[in-house]
């Protein structure tokens, strides 16, 4: 892969990095604060909500690491590695836990009779994404697993 491919890639996940950084800095406690605000018989779960979206956001960020670290690992052309392998396992894991986060917080605004639509579709297609993400990072993972293989078999018989 060419070197100019890898590094718009990196970039293009440097900049949502930095994106979703700045919505939670900026755009999250604020919007917090409006919506408590503005339904003050759902303000209780402000804090909830919050802390939610946060820890969601812990696997997200590790994940674009992960992304990065095997982006560094193509560069060096060791993307046939033991190395790689674990980078998509650990982007797989992140992309589960941010799946299961938000169907617990689904589940959990359901059962506070306070999931609006337009919130539940949000979350539904974080959800669905999440759950591509993770099936196409496993779908990787073992094709990268089998090449490793046939490659150590070829290196032993040549």
């Amino acid at each position: 892969m060419e070197r100019g491919t890898t590094l718009f890639l990196k970039i293009a996940v440097f900049l949502i990095g930095i994106t979703v950084l700045a919505l939670c800095i900026f755009l999250l406690p604020w919007l917090a604060n409006y919506t408590a605000e503005m339904y003050p018989e759902y303000a209780y779960l402000q804090y909830p909500v919050l802390i939610g979206l946060y820890v969601t956001a812990i696997p997200f960020f590790f994940a674009l690491y992960q992304t990065l670290r095997l982006l560094n690992n193509i560069d060096k052309n060791n993307a046939f590695s033991e190395f790689s392998v674990n980078s998509l396992k650990n982007i797989k894991y992140c992309a589960n836990a941010i799946s299961i986060l938000y169907v617990i917080g689904s589940i959990f605004l359901i059962s506070q009779n306070a999931l609006h639509p337009g919130i539940a579709l949000a979350g539904f297609i974080i959800i669905f994404a999440s759950f591509v993400i993770a099936v196409f990072s496993a779908v990787l993972q073992k094709l990268l697993k089998n090449a490793i293989e046939i490659k150590s078999e070829n290196d032993l018989t040549v």
